[in-house]
């Protein structure tokens, strides 16, 4: 018993993690891609920075572009029932601030679409492939 305890500890302290950008979470919900149930079962925990959830409540909020709109409604619905570890980047850019975490956690994944901040980070990716599946690069 104890054995199977200490094995599910390493299991749990060597999980990989993944953050979340917006352009990441809006484009899944646009794709209809389960990203939590997707990242779950590639044994990965996940990571949203407040600033991300601000960032898609002023997508949702906007008076402007409503296909968006309505696909941020969505996506913090998506968000609220699920289980994640929220963070604070402590940066008033959120690429900035994934940009300095991905230099500081470089096991962690970082999930996003925009090229500008993929181009920057050094660390492993998480993209969509083919508008549908998610890998690891």
């Amino acid at each position: 018993m104890e054995t199977k305890i200490y094995i599910l500890i390493i299991l749990l302290i060597k999980m990989k993690k993944v953050i979340l950008d917006s352009s990441f979470i809006l484009t899944c919900v646009k794709q209809k891609i389960d990203f939590f149930e997707e990242i779950k079962l590639m044994g990965i925990s996940i990571i949203i920075p407040e600033q991300v959830i601000e960032e898609i409540k002023k997508v949702a909020d906007s008076k402007k572009k409503l296909h968006f709109r309505e696909d941020a409604k969505l996506a913090l619905k998506i968000i609220r029932k699920n289980k994640f570890k929220k963070i604070d980047l402590k940066s008033k850019y959120v690429d900035t601030g994934l940009i300095a975490f991905s230099q500081k956690n470089k096991d962690v994944l970082i999930a996003t679409l925009d090229s500008e901040l993929k181009r920057k980070i050094k660390s492993n990716k998480l993209v969509i492939r083919e508008k549908k599946r998610l890998e690891v690069l």
